[in-house]
């Protein structure tokens, strides 16, 4: 029996991947093409894309939100599990990444589940807001710019159904967030607003231990 989550050695996560992860072949070379890239630390983890597609398929999620989309793992990993009527509304603020997601979505076979909208997020989720959609969205998951986490959690729990799910990436921050020493702006931002949440009678939470922190958030 234990009382705290168990250290994930090298060991352990192969063990856990070689015993757990079913990655897709798309998936898999998207992986390997993003892995070649300088900015790879911003892709999810497979086993964070796994446990993303369980949560869509449990919830029969067929309405969805990204904000930040990089190269579209987590985008492709959603996509995926829903199904054939399924949609994602993709929120990025340029093509720069997301042109190589495009190529990947497409030889996946679903492309046409997944509405790309380039532009400031915020502008993308209050046209959405405008448009008569909230309470509306299954499932959101928010991995961008870290000093407007807090603004794209308020716009996306106005769009969630009763019921819906939020998931907040990178929530542990390398562990930066327990380190009262660091102080910069987007270690600040996550720690406020992991905080707020702790206490937000809004929704239901849990932060689970998976790649660099992922924060459940339920709308009550």
């Amino acid at each position: 029996m234990s009382n705290q989550t168990i250290s994930i050695t090298d060991s352990i996560y192969k063990y856990l991947c070689e015993n757990s992860l079913r990655e897709d072949e798309n998936l898999f070379s998207l992986r390997a093409h993003t892995y070649r890239m300088e900015q790879r630390n911003m892709q999810i983890s497979p086993e964070q894309g796994q446990f993303m597609q369980l949560l869509v398929k449990l919830m029969g999620a067929k309405k969805t939100i990204e904000v930040g989309v990089f190269t579209g793992y987590s985008s492709l990993s959603v996509a995926l599990a829903l199904p054939a009527d399924g949609k994602i509304i993709a929120c990025d603020i340029s093509t720069r990444y997301t042109d190589i997601a495009e190529k990947f979505w497409t030889d996946a076979n679903v492309r046409d589940k997944i509405d790309l909208r380039i532009g400031p997020a915020i502008d993308t989720l209050q046209k959405l807001i405008d448009l008569g959609l909230s309470n509306s969205f299954d499932f959101t998951f928010i991995d961008a710019d870290k000093i407007n986490y807090d603004n794209y959690y308020e716009l996306c729990l106005k769009l969630s159904r009763p019921g819906g799910l939020i998931a907040i990436d990178n929530v542990l921050w390398s562990g930066d967030v327990a380190d009262e020493r660091i102080n910069d702006i987007d270690t600040e931002s996550i720690r406020s607003l992991n905080k707020k949440l702790h206490s937000d009678s809004r929704v239901d939470i849990s932060i689970v231990p998976i790649g660099d922190g992922l924060t459940l958030a339920l709308k009550k």
